[in-house]
This record gives structure tokens, C-alpha cells and sequence, in this order.
């Protein structure tokens, strides 16, 4: 059976923006940037005013029914067609692949597996959907790529961001030991086992610049915030961003041109 997140639709006219939490409190660089490079590719965006959280952090810490209470309230945003790109992993993962068990037996079911089926991941759907041509304007950099652990395993993406930063002339990719391993965010995972936490993002940093970057980019919000803020309380010099904000600046921003 073909598993229909791979099997990629036509590039659309619109589509719906999902911003998620971590995106509008700390870094809505990122999702400006997300926004920016969809509308550089011909594509209106539509950003759905009420949205609010998923729903993964109480999905996750094993509170269904709070779960469902305010991810019930994501499913009429979407009325029409059109995909929904969500800049995160971790937030697309829980819309794609749990919405459907989520709601199963209620009286979303229908509605929530229809809304799964149209969300993709944006880095995913830029490449995929809009097979968007980058052409660098920056200077030389090396930088390192974290892919989120949700990203990877439920989205299945690990290898478009690398794809990304290959159109980049002037980035060079570091090559990190175990590029697999979790940051040790994982959500509230972080607060419940913060031993275990602070030990696992402190081993990615390590892995990080053992690579040779002094930069690293990421596809999920979660895991730049754990990772740059390890980085900064431990005095290591190692930078990070979103790889849409990364993608937006290296390509001139609103006067970047496209190949």
C-alpha cells in the first residue's frame, strides 16, 4: 500500500498556513519567512486567524480528551480544498498521523482524516509540491542540519532539508556523527525527565561542533530553542535558526532571485 503522504499533489493555487504555538510566541521570523517563499512561488497563502495549538503536547502526556477539546477547534479552519503547510515536524506529525486515531468513533472522524490528509510539512512540500529552485546569494558558510525526531520518523522528511541546503552553492553541509539522534526536547518530555534531557542536547551540541559548524539549522522550533538555548548557557559559540529563515535570507529575501 502507497502511503499517500509521499504521493504529492499538483502545485496549488492556495493553501492554509498553520503556524503553530512556538512559531507565533518565539520565532514568527520563521513563519514569515515560510510565508514569503510560498508567495515568491506563485502561491496564495491563507492564515486562518483563530487557530491555536494542536493539541500534541496533552496527545502526548497521555491526555486524550484535552487533546481532542482543542484540536477539535483547528478542524473547521480549513473549509475549502486546499493544502495545509505546517513549518514544524513535530505539529504536521500530529496533524497527519494521529488526528485520524484521535478522533476515531466521534463525530469529527470524517472531517479529521480529511483535514490529515491534506498537511504537509513546508520544507517537505516546498521541495516536492513546488519544487522550488534556490539560487545563493550569501557568502560562504558551513552550517549543520538537525532534523526534528518527528520530522523524521512521522513525516518521513529527513532528507529534504539536506536537499534544500544542496541547491545552495555557497553552503557547505557539515557532517555530523549520528545526524539520527534526538535533541532530548521531545516536548514535554523535556519537563518530565530533564535529567535525561539536558544529558541527550548536550551530546547533540557536542556532535554539532565536533562537525565543524558554528551554525546550525533546523526544521522544527522545539528543538532550535533547546539546542540554541544549551548552546548559550554553556558558553558554546554555535548559533541557530529555523531553515526557512535560513532559506529566506541566502536567497536575498524579497529581492532574491530564483534560477
Amino acid at each position: 500500500m502507497v502511503d499517500p503522504i509521499r504521493v504529492y499533489p499538483a502545485k496549488p493555487s492556495k493553501v492554509y498556513f498553520y503556524g503553530t504555538c512556538l512559531i507565533d510566541l518565539f520565532y514568527p521570523d520563521a513563519g514569515m519567512a515560510g510565508i514569503r517563499l510560498l508567495e515568491r512561488e506563485g502561491i496564495e497563502v491563507i492564515f486562518p486567524d483563530d487557530q491555536t495549538c494542536c493539541g500534541q503536547p496533552a496527545y502526548t502526556s497521555g491526555y486524550h480528551d484535552e487533546a481532542r477539546t482543542v484540536a477539535a477547534a483547528q478542524l473547521g479552519l480549513f473549509p475549502q480544498d486546499w493544502p495545509i503547510v505546517v513549518p514544524s515536524g513535530s505539529c504536521g506529525g500530529m496533524m497527519r498521523k494521529h488526528y485520524p486515531d484521535l478522533f476515531r468513533d466521534t463525530p469529527f472522524e470524517n472531517l479529521a482524516a480529511e483535514i490529515a490528509g491534506r498537511v504537509w510539512e513546508l520544507t517537505d512540500f516546498l521541495l516536492n509540491v513546488c519544487h522550488i529552485k534556490l539560487e545563493d546569494l550569501g557568502e560562504p558558510t558551513t552550517v549543520a542540519m538537525h532534523t526534528s525526531c518527528s520530522a523524521r520518523r512521522e513525516m518521513g522528511i529527513a532528507e529534504v532539508g539536506p536537499a534544500l541546503l544542496g541547491q545552495l552553492t555557497n553552503v557547505t553541509l557539515a557532517e555530523q556523527a549520528r545526524p539520527e539522534e534526538c535533541c532530548g526536547f521531545g516536548g514535554t518530555f523535556a519537563i518530565r525527565h530533564p535529567e535525561i534531557s539536558g544529558a541527550m542536547v548536550s551530546e547533540k551540541l557536542t556532535t554539532l561542533v565536533d562537525a565543524g559548524a558554528r551554525e546550525f539549522v533546523t526544521t522544527d522550533c522545539g528543538c532550535l530553542m533547546n539546542i540554541a538555548g544549551h548552546a548559550e548557557k554553556a558558553g558554546t559559540p554555535m548559533t541557530g535558526q529555523h531553515i526557512l529563515s535560513f532559506l529566506w535570507k541566502r536567497t536575498g529575501g524579497e529581492g532574491g532571485k530564483r534560477s
